[in-house]
């Protein structure tokens, strides 16, 4: 078999349909698509079953308590058959061509991991590509996994962080990266993101940010032994030190700035220094400015910052 496709539901009645029809009408042949019902409470397992009884040849699906998506793609990696791995999410959806362009590359390129470009979809109508194919450095890719395929004996012994933990995929995904001995690039959006969903990632627990350092510590674990603590220190600036403190900025919560002081401590506790640390020096001046702000504690300035940025680019 050339693909399993591995897609984690929960509560996703409202644009599973869509996803699935575009999965089941790939035009790759010798392919597997496994649905994980991760306990939805809706009626996300009589679509599956609408489909599994449509579809058999090519839909594996199977029904657990509720654990996550993080436990729900591993038991889909354990269940899967194909040579590579891909993975959608239940609320996207997927070129028809994706996952035969994205073969064909890894076995033209001989690679054993391969990424592909995203469109975003918005509410509204509007779309936004994303090239995230056109990473600069292997540390700096994109830790999303639904725009990866993924030899499937590479992720031998790699599994996503279960608990209901966020920020599984970075986790995963880095693993990934650096286990890899070739990449290959595919510069088509084949991949559509829907935009402005509820999500684990968009909402307003505070507290709950602070999974990306026991993420982190998991990484830590990994590298350093293997003398990857500079794309380690990458890491922590790029997806904590900007992005998560970020997010946490917007939000209201009561605990915000408890958490924020969390998350500025670890930084502090892996990098003493932000201005002697290699992976900060090598970004861009912009990006440097908002790192150094968060990192003095300087949040609220950044964020106006970067709201004025945005105002200007309209």
């Amino acid at each position: 078999m050339k693909v399993s496709i591995i897609v984690p539901v929960y509560n996703a009645e409202k644009f599973l349909p869509q996803c699935l029809d575009s999965l089941v009408n790939q035009s790759i042949d010798d392919y597997e698509v496994i649905l994980i019902n991760d306990g939805s409470k809706d009626s996300s397992a009589e679509i599956i079953e609408q489909y599994k009884n449509k579809y058999p040849q090519i839909i594996n699906a199977v029904t657990v308590q509720n654990g996550g998506q993080g436990r729900a793609r591993n038991i889909g990696m354990k269940m899967a058959k194909g040579k590579y791995l891909g993975f959608a999410d239940s609320d996207d959806w997927v070129s028809p061509d994706m996952f035969r362009l994205m073969y064909e590359k890894a076995e033209a390129e001989g690679a054993d991991l391969t990424v592909c470009d995203i469109e975003e979809r918005y509410g509204n109508g509007g779309s936004r590509r994303i090239n995230m194919s056109q990473y600069e450095r292997l540390i700096k890719i994109d830790t999303a996994v639904w725009d990866k395929l993924i030899r499937r004996d590479l992720a031998e012994g790699v599994y996503f962080p279960e608990n209901k933990i966020w920020y599984e995929d970075l986790a995963f995904v880095i693993k990934i990266a650096l286990k890899s001995k070739k990449q290959a690039r595919l510069s088509e959006p084949l991949y559509f993101y829907r935009v402005g969903q509820e999500s684990t990632m968009n909402n307003n627990n505070s507290r709950k940010n602070l999974d990306i350092i026991t993420i982190l510590e998991d990484l830590k674990a990994y590298m350093l032994p293997l003398g990857y603590k500079e794309e380690f220190n990458s890491l922590v600036i790029n997806h904590l030190l900007l992005e998560t403190v970020k997010r946490v900025e917007r939000q209201n919560s009561s605990d915000k700035k408890e958490v924020m002081k969390e998350l500025r401590d670890y930084v502090k506790q892996n990098i003493p220094s932000l201005t002697k640390c290699e992976s900060f020096k090598a970004e861009s001046f912009n990006r440097r400015l908002i790192m150094y702000l968060n990192y003095h504690g300087l949040s609220g300035l950044s964020r106006k910052i970067l709201n004025l940025k945005s105002g200007l680019a309209k």
